[in-house]
């Protein structure tokens, strides 16, 4: 052949040529070296290519899972059975390991001061959103659960509720209340949580609380409206779901259970005041985000130790090994099931739901628009409330709220942009 192919070849070294490619409002450098000499020969390696985020930027929102989609596991099927089989060779040969101290009927002391305060923190928590609600707006759908804090309700057309198609998608707003910032999510209080587990024909005659007080209540909260089981020896193992409790007999009389810290009490609406100046308005949101960080940090740490179980097609919770035997699953296909609810490891969102919404920009400033929905970010809606409030943002919800993200000013800029 006449042709000859000539093989070129961009030498990269840092001293022809040196440039550090840093956007504006973005933790993201690229530094790139290259030199433009070409030469006939073989192709060298290519330019350095550096890239260092510290701290991620717009991350994607919370997905949300359709009520025909089964939620997945914490941790994967797959890996669940390599972990059990890495442990089954482990142990071959090897003495027991030590057992929790709830699956031996006991508590852990060194989380009893945990759990009060995270038991306080969220009485905190509810009394404080009470009385940012009589301040800051919060509108609620009146056909489907999303909510917007603002001035007034966002415009997209996201509403999936009845009769959704009629109205286009547009929801029709509404004054939200406590109950929509803070989901309700209860759990049946177990008197014996080592106990036999809740039947069918049980499930009216033992009450229902809030998820949060009844992982409090096991972890060591006093509280006499809802007695306890406490033992004061380990249980006695007979078979792999049998048990006896131990002779306590030769143990001094029980000390009447006292709280070990003044547990707080709700306040009603009426009672809740409203802050007066501006400074109070944001004292209160900073401790409303202080008592939202500290409930959750609590209960995280809390449900490492005390299991919680949570259905894969619902939103029910059981605090407790293994959940309740209630036929109350109305989820999709539930006939397919008889009802039961498809139980598997909790997770703290699952205990506590932080509702995201969608963030405002500027409190003052105009409300959300149509055509710029792809520039605004979300957060929580208690973090929301509180932001509005005028407390800092804080360091964990700025990936989701685009913070460094600039809205445009026209509907012809964010064409371009996008």
């Amino acid at each position: 052949m006449d042709n000859v192919i000539e093989t070129l070849s961009v030498k990269a070294t840092a001293d022809d040529f040196d440039c550090t490619l840093a956007p504006k409002h973005s933790n993201v450098k690229v530094r790139h070296s290259l030199n433009p000499r070409t030469t006939p020969t073989r192709l060298h390696e290519p330019h350095a290519l550096v890239i260092s985020n510290e701290h991620p930027q717009n991350s994607d929102f919370p997905r949300n899972y359709s009520r025909k989609e089964k939620k997945p596991f914490p941790t994967p099927i797959v890996e669940l059975r390599r972990a059990a089989r890495e442990r089954l060779k482990k142990s071959k040969g090897q003495p027991k390991g030590r057992v929790p101290p709830p699956k031996k009927g006991l508590i852990v002391k060194c989380l009893v001061s945990l759990a009060y305060d995270a038991f306080n923190a969220r009485i905190i928590l509810i009394n404080n959103l009470k009385k940012l609600l009589k301040v800051v707006p919060v509108y609620a759908c009146g056909w489907c659960d999303e909510i917007h804090v603002g001035p007034e309700g966002h415009p997209f057309k996201s509403c999936k509720g009845k009769h959704a198609a009629q109205r286009n998608g547009l929801h029709q707003w509404t004054n939200a209340n406590i109950e929509d910032v803070l989901v309700p999510v209860e759990a049946y209080h177990l008197y014996d949580r080592l106990g036999k587990r809740i039947t069918h024909e049980e499930r009216f005659s033992i009450p229902q609380i809030p998820a949060v007080m009844e992982l409090c209540i096991q972890a060591g909260v006093h509280i006499p409206e809802y007695p306890t089981k406490r033992r004061r020896k380990q249980i006695i193992r007979i078979g792999k779901r049998e048990f006896a409790d131990a002779d306590e007999s030769d143990l001094p009389d029980p000390v009447p259970e006292v709280p070990l810290k003044p547990l707080l009490t709700e306040l009603s609406i009426s009672e809740a005041v409203a802050p007066a100046t501006e400074e109070e308005k944001t004292l209160l949101a900073e401790e409303t985000l202080q008592a939202w960080e500290k409930m959750r940090k609590g209960s995280k740490r809390l449900m490492q130790m005390y299991r919680v179980r949570a259905c894969g097609y619902c939103p029910e919770v059981h605090v407790g090994p293994s959940g309740h035997k209630a036929q109350n699953c109305g989820a999709h296909k539930h006939q397919q099931r008889n009802g039961q609810h498809g139980w598997q490891s909790a997770v703290l969102d699952d205990l506590i739901p932080p509702r995201y919404v969608w963030h405002v920009p500027g409190v003052a400033g105009l409300p959300l628009r149509r055509e710029l929905r792809n520039f605004y970010g979300q957060a929580p809606a208690v973090v929301e409330i509180c932001i509005q409030a005028g407390a800092a943002v804080p360091d964990q919800y700025k990936s989701t709220m685009r913070l460094d993200i600039r809205i445009p000013s026209s509907v012809k800029e964010a064409e371009m942009a996008v």
